[in-house]
């Protein structure tokens, strides 16, 4: 069985999503500290001149070891009417953007407490969209106590899992030995992204998995994985 790990990004990009596909099942890792300046609480949308930052505001002042699970969004801030404007404004001509729509309506309307829980919603409402089906677990409830490389094979072993999917920035981090000498293939994701139709002139990558829905809309699975230009 092939297993993949992530920490629970905001509108995450189309690799993630990859790497989901290609695994048997997934895990989130949210019981990791939480990084500033990553993709768990932004992440990019396109414009008719490039692209911009969605950013969700949480409250880090004086917490430097909180984990994932554990962030707080800022809602004294009107983030959520912000990015729902900014969808609206820079989507509303893509080819399917009525049939996503009503779900950032849904989704902006609601109060969200914890930055954790956002971001699992919209993940698994963008895998419904795609018709991506995967048994999902949370590292949280899985009781790993291990860190780095152990980590992840302690949830491989944990969940009977015999390859590990890694993400490419693995390569720098992983201890490979440790795989090797527990049995645990090592795979390392070589995503190849995608071009497709966008609402505006030249192609842009790296965007957000709703720049591909709103544009490409059920041919979307077949883009990621490479089968439709």
């Amino acid at each position: 069985m092939i297993i993949s790990v992530h920490q629970p990004q905001y509108l995450p990009w189309l690799g993630f999503f990859d790497k989901i596909d290609r695994s048997d099942c997934f895990v989130f890792l949210d019981n990791v500290q939480y990084k500033k300046r990553e993709f768990q609480n932004r992440n990019k949308i396109r414009t008719k001149d490039s692209w911009i930052w969605l950013t969700v505001p949480v409250i880090t002042k004086g917490l430097y070891t909180q984990k994932i699970n554990e962030v707080e969004i800022d809602n004294d801030l009107d983030w959520s009417n912000d990015h729902l404007k900014s969808i609206k404004f820079n989507y509303s001509r893509a080819q399917f953007f009525k049939v996503y729509f009503e779900f950032f309506q849904k989704l902006y309307s609601k109060k969200w407490q914890r930055l954790a829980d956002l971001n699992v919603f919209i993940i698994k409402e963008m895998l419904l969209s795609l018709g991506i089906r995967k048994d999902i677990y949370f590292e949280s409830e899985l009781g790993i106590i291990s860190e780095k490389s152990c980590r992840i094979i302690d949830i491989c072993k944990r969940l009977n899992a015999d390859t590990y999917f890694s993400g490419e920035g693995g390569r720098d981090y992983l201890d490979e030995k440790q795989f090797e000498k527990n049995s645990i293939k090592l795979v390392y994701q070589d995503f190849a992204h995608p071009e497709y139709g966008q609402c505006y002139g030249s192609f842009v990558s790296n965007m957000s998995i709703i720049d591909l829905l709103f544009n490409q809309g059920k041919n979307s699975l077949e883009i990621l994985r490479g089968k439709l230009v």
